[in-house]
């Protein structure tokens, strides 16, 4: 029987295309079979010990929608798979204005 470090367990996760492809361009120069292999490859890798994860941004604001409004993001958001904030987020995304780039307080 294989010892537990030796055992393995499938793991699922989101990645962009552009990380996708990055993957396969690795599977080619790496000469690797598999994309588990280019993970652990990746794994061994990397400096975990200076690794310090990207500040984003973001704030988390409170809206008021027509009940007929929210159901039907939430229908949409279960049909696409996302979340209602990703829908929200992509809605926001497509309006056809641009940012101001410092904007001193955000109206509600």
């Amino acid at each position: 029987m294989p010892s537990a470090s030796q055992e393995s367990s499938p793991l699922t996760f989101d990645l962009k295309e552009e990380l996708l492809a990055k993957i396969e361009a690795a599977r080619d120069n790496l000469d690797l079979a598999t994309n588990s292999e280019v993970i652990r490859h990746a794994i061994e890798q990397f400096d975990f010990a200076s690794y310090a994860a990207p500040v984003k941004a973001h704030r988390q604001i409170s809206v008021r929608l027509r009940m007929d409004s929210k159901q039907r993001l939430v229908k949409l958001a279960k049909k696409h798979d996302v979340s209602v904030g990703e829908l929200l987020r992509t809605a926001i995304d497509a309006l056809p204005v641009k940012a101001k780039k410092a904007a001193k307080k955000a109206k509600k």
